[in-house]
């Protein structure tokens, strides 16, 4: 089946919209056909991304909301049902990193952490999950990390949320494949984008910089069709980046050579 068959006509929703592989995968759908709903905390850059669209901008429509405050969002994504009719594809790509040790972080900071990454995720997708059952046809994923499969310095809390979202969404899968309802999670390495720039620091600051390692990464177009192809193909997990990955691969295989490297390594 050609991608604009698969794609044309279907409703995707984006969080994350506003920045980074969120944004490159808005247009990537839009080139596709797909129409879609793009949702960050930051509605300035929801429209600069809309306005990029040009003359298919009529097919973005922004939904403004905080991972961190989904008290609402059920009646949110009630009124997308209500105006476009489905969801087709979810798209849980929003999130936030950490740099700071454990004796560092203190708990009110692991708690937002988790907040943004696995309570807000799994918030969206339990108010988006019931009208695919009903419609028995949907497509969920969400954005783990390589720090997701492995812990990593600097990144305990933001590695455990990550972890935590595999056991989410491989139990939501089990449960739900006879009502063909598809779920993946998304594995990227080193991508160029602003994660280690809003990474906050034991004091909930912003870290402020971009890791050198991630800025040799992927860059975000090259990210959103690699997960493009891998929600063709009904990956359950979705590997984006380069050598990095095979950091997965030596864990599993070799876990002392894995703490090794780990060890000396601080930038993903």
């Amino acid at each position: 089946m050609k991608n604009r068959e698969l794609f044309g006509g279907r409703i995707a929703w984006v969080t994350g919209a506003s920045s980074g592989i969120g944004e490159a995968l808005v247009y990537e759908f839009v080139r596709l056909g797909a129409r879609v709903i793009a949702s960050s905390n930051d509605p300035e850059g929801l429209d600069r991304i809309k306005n990029r669209c040009g003359d298919r901008s009529g097919m973005v429509v922004i939904v403004p909301f905080d991972l961190a405050e989904t008290g609402n969002i059920k009646e949110i994504v009630d009124s997308q049902i209500n105006s476009l009719g489905k969801i087709d594809f979810l798209l849980n790509i929003g999130g936030i990193s950490q740099r700071a040790r454990i004796e560092d972080t203190p708990l009110w900071l692991d708690r937002k952490i988790f907040e943004i990454n696995y309570f807000g995720t799994i918030a969206l997708t339990k108010a988006v999950l019931p009208y695919m059952v009903s419609r028995k046809s949907g497509h969920i994923l969400a954005t783990s990390s390589i720090s997701g499969r492995f812990g990593f310095p600097l990144r305990s809390a933001y590695s455990a949320s990550k972890q935590a979202i595999h056991g989410f969404f491989e139990t939501l899968y089990l449960e739900n494949k006879s009502s063909n309802i598809r779920a993946s999670v998304i594995i990227p390495g080193r991508v160029i984008t602003q994660i280690s720039l809003h990474a906050l620091d034991g004091e909930g600051n912003e870290h402020g910089k971009l890791d050198d390692g991630q800025a040799k990464g992927l860059t975000p177009e090259k990210a959103a069709k690699k997960i493009i192809r891998g929600i063709i193909t009904d990956k359950r997990e979705i590997l984006v980046g380069r050598s990095e990955l095979l950091l997965l691969y030596i864990r599993r295989i070799w876990p002392w050579l894995f703490f090794r490297i780990a060890d000396k390594i601080r930038s993903t």
